[in-house]
């Protein structure tokens, strides 16, 4: 019997079953997944019985602790001109029209201060694509921003941007910007006194098709960043179809009127440039690449890649330690939803939901299918739990897009933020604009807290891109949030919350300056909380590097174990609480003996 019928026919733990069968028989495999799982009847009423206790637990809106989170737009504060266009008015009804844009955080100018950068679009004119400029904002203090753009010498419009993501790819010590979209890529290389150099042809990277998210990480352990980037669809002015999604009404079309594009991943040399290595490495073809979070998701010590694809399986490559990738999306249950059904994928987090030090995957989904939250049983080996977590229950009316895991409320667990907004113009399921969700995690089960119309948070944006910084150094995790034809958002994080916070930055030395695929646990006396420094996720756009973990009231901490991606192992008995600390990677397995506070 087909592999893929059989994962229709029997969901969840009888797929995980039946993807394991190599060595009996297909009759014994059945007959055997058939009797330790009862899947057909059993798997049944305990799914169903759990998506009524959500939808109860669900139904108050109320957070379970008691500290309800709210956020304050500031972005009209800032008096700035700025918003992302996507060609709407040209009247094309391009599938380009629907990716929108990103928005990357960085403290570019290093003085203390995290900066902000968000993606310009474009338009069509006469059957082409033109790109619109995108925006630096210089974080002045007291969160009040001013745009840099033209004195930083970001001025280049070359191509229609979509996503940008920040990275130390020279190990200089000042952060540099990949900026992806239709017809190109733009390497922006921080130059250390406030300007970037435009650098991508040098460097190598401006052969791509489609550009949509990008992720920086260190794939091959060399210390070095390399750059992994999704590309979308094969949509040209030359393939360019007419839609109807509501009959009679012509409207963008659907990712299934395209194929897809293969990503593409660079090593890099050292020397500024990069070499194309998806073949190398082993990516497989096509896949219409959304969102894309590089994490070592084995605890291996290396750094793994997960890849929202739209409408078709989505990618889970494991790594060997030497830059060779194995994509096991499917054998290791990260590749479809619960029913083996492909997803319209776009943003991706990982959060440890039920602190078992294991990164499991949040993904944001389409309308009409369930948000999807993979449990990491071990070994990268992934469940689909949306239903038993009680995710389910927000209904399959959203559009999911950028998406970030952190503690919000600071009470000790990691919940989730998702900014939506529909592709299609005309849909007659849900709205075109929609409010973004947030998800409250209370002992590994989620309930969405609503919000008055007032609040920023209870009225319906065009949202894509997100990225999450405590910009006013608070403890308070504040969001920027990239919508198109409407303006940005801000949110300050005004949550009255009762616990208290650490924060941490790393600074690597035979790591990759950033430290991204370092994973730190803190040790409190109600147990430890996982975080990982990541590579990409979200939709488009790159958060701050620093990690950061809530502190419930009454609960003391014991130190912080690093485990860096050189393979170093750092051990810190002391931290300081309610401040960032700075921890410098030790040449030797040898622990420091205190971090530097800020």
């Amino acid at each position: 019997m087909n592999m893929i019928l059989l994962l229709k026919l029997f969901p969840n733990y009888c797929a995980r079953c039946f993807l394991s069968c190599r060595s009996l028989t297909m009759l014994l495999c059945t007959w055997v997944c058939l009797w330790v799982s009862g899947c057909q009847t059993e798997s049944v009423e305990k799914e169903q019985q759990a998506s009524q206790e959500a939808t109860r637990q669900a139904s108050s809106g109320a957070p379970a602790d008691g500290i309800r989170p709210e956020f304050e737009d500031i972005w009209p504060e800032q008096k700035l001109d700025f918003v992302y266009r996507n060609g709407r008015d040209a009247n094309e009804l391009a599938i380009l029209e629907t990716l929108g844009g990103g928005t990357a955080i960085l403290d570019y100018d290093r003085d203390g201060r995290l900066d902000l950068f968000y993606t310009g679009g474009g338009t069509f004119e006469n059957k082409t694509t033109r790109g619109y400029p995108s925006t630096l904002l210089r974080h002045t203090g007291q969160l009040k921003f001013e745009d840099r753009t033209a004195q930083a010498g970001m001025g280049l419009a070359a191509f229609y941007s979509n996503g940008c993501s920040a990275g130390d790819y020279d190990n200089d010590g000042f952060q540099d910007l990949i900026v992806t979209g239709y017809g190109g890529s733009i390497l922006w290389r921080n130059m250390g006194d406030g300007t970037f150099e435009e650098t991508s042809i040098d460097a190598g990277l401006r052969n791509c098709f489609w550009g949509s998210s990008a992720g920086w990480g260190d794939l091959n352990g060399d210390g070095l960043l390399d750059l992994y980037l999704t590309q979308y669809s094969d949509w040209s002015f030359q393939n360019h179809p007419e839609c109807h999604l509501t009959p009679g009404v012509p409207d963008v079309c659907s990712p299934h009127s395209f194929k897809g594009v293969r990503d593409l991943l660079f090593y890099n040399r050292g020397d500024g440039t990069f070499y194309d290595a998806s073949d190398e490495a082993g990516l497989v073809p096509e896949g219409k690449g959304l969102g894309v979070i590089l994490a070592d998701l084995d605890n291996d010590s290396d750094l793994d890649v997960y890849v929202c694809n739209d409408a078709v399986e989505n990618f889970l490559y494991l790594n060997d330690g030497q830059g060779k990738l194995e994509e096991v999306g499917i054998i290791n249950g990260a590749a479809v939803d619960d029913r083996a059904t492909p997803n319209g994928s776009m943003g991706v987090d990982i959060m440890d939901y039920n602190q078992d030090g294991l990164s499991d995957l949040w993904v944001a989904n389409y309308e009409k299918e369930a948000f999807a939250l993979y449990r990491n049983d071990g070994d990268a080996q992934f469940l689909h739990v949306s239903n038993d977590t009680g995710v389910t229950s927000i209904g399959t009316l959203f559009v999911g897009f950028g998406t970030v895991c952190a503690d919000f409320d600071l009470d000790g667990d990691e919940d989730v933020f998702v900014v939506n907004g529909h592709v299609a113009y005309y849909s007659l399921n849900s709205p075109f604009r929609q409010k973004p969700l947030y998800l409250e995690n209370h002992e590994g089960r989620f309930t969405q807290i609503e919000f008055d119309e007032s609040s920023y948070l209870g009225q319906a944006h065009t949202g894509r891109g997100l990225a999450a910084a405590d910009f006013n150094d608070d403890g308070n995790l504040d969001l920027a949030v990239s919508n198109f034809s409407d303006p940005p958002a801000i949110l300050k994080n005004t949550t009255r919350t009762e616990g208290n916070w650490i924060s941490v930055r790393l600074i690597g030395i035979r790591s990759n300056r950033d430290g991204v695929g370092a994973r730190l646990v803190l040790h409190t006396s109600s147990g430890d909380q996982m975080r990982q420094v990541k590579g990409g996720s979200s939709y488009l756009s790159s958060g701050d590097l620093r990690v950061h973990w809530g502190i419930p009231k009454g609960v003391t901490v014991n130190g912080v174990t690093v485990y860096w991606p050189s393979g170093v192992q750092q051990e810190i008995k002391s931290l300081q609480i309610n401040a960032m600390n700075s921890l410098l990677e030790p040449v030797s397995m040898s622990a420091d003996p205190s971090p530097e506070g800020s």
